[in-house]
């Protein structure tokens, strides 16, 4: 089974490096007027000849149960307004994010690109060659729940089987949404906690609005916006680093 042990967070990649004046400058690449910059297929930032980088792309299949909020979470990290009405995805939609790293062990920062492929969950169940377009070739899964409801986290360990073969090496990762409505929250820390240990896998917790706002109800910049999505852009940056260097035998696997 490929399955890989995860790194701990902040020991490959330095989690604030984007709020120092160099991260800063790499970050001014991937905004526009103040807000994130939407690239097309073949477009990728465009950085001057002082700030050296390499690009490492990776695809990324996020499922879960219809409503629990994929397309919220893609939006967000795609730096996108998030809808405020839930609509079933048709079909396959991707979405492509690029996010610029400091690894601790390079002074060589990487900016990583992201692709997000999001589909309904109604699709896949009618169509078998969805699911297989949308793992071919899948660096990692992203297993989503919503906080507010509890069967979508109690049926997390089936959906990894009924989506990945133990045979089948993409990194899983566990998103929690809808943070943001702890008041009507149904799932507990101490739940959380359990999980991680039984099932060893990562848990990640994002809100599902956007992020803060003027009083009156406008966006901050770009930067500002970065608050909520940065924790799980550089937690997925470093666990996909920390895959790639174990797949390549450039560190040992501890067991």
């Amino acid at each position: 089974m490929h399955r890989f042990p995860f790194p701990k967070p902040g020991s490959l990649i330095v989690p604030d490096w984007q709020q120092s004046e160099e991260g800063r400058d790499y970050l001014s690449c991937i905004l526009r007027k103040r807000k994130r910059r939407l690239f097309g297929l073949i477009e990728q930032p465009v950085l001057p000849p002082q700030l050296p980088s390499d690009i490492a792309s990776y695809k990324i299949f996020v499922c879960g149960k219809s409503g629990v909020g994929k397309t919220a979470l893609i939006a967000k990290l795609c730096g996108l307004e998030v809808p405020s009405m839930h609509h079933e995805t048709t079909g396959i939609q991707t979405s492509r994010v690029y996010w610029p790293v400091r690894p601790r062990d390079s002074q060589r920062p990487i900016i990583f690109c992201f692709q997000f492929w999001d589909c309904g969950e109604s699709s896949l169940k009618k169509f078998d060659h969805i699911l297989l377009a949308c793992k071919e070739k899948a660096d990692a899964v992203l297993f989503l729940f919503s906080f507010t409801d509890r069967s979508s986290f109690e049926d997390v360990p089936a959906l990894i089987s009924r989506t990945l073969s133990q045979e089948e090496g993409a990194a899983r990762v566990v998103i929690g949404t809808k943070l943001d409505q702890f008041m009507h929250t149904d799932v507990t820390d101490q739940d959380i906690s359990d999980f991680q240990q039984t099932w060893q896998l990562p848990v990640m917790r994002v809100r599902s609005v956007n992020g803060p706002r003027l009083s009156d109800g406008i966006s901050l910049d770009g930067r500002a916006e970065l608050s909520d999505a940065a924790p799980v852009l550089n937690g997925l940056a470093e666990i996909l680093w920390h895959r790639d260097q174990l797949t390549a035998g450039l560190i040992a696997i501890h067991v």
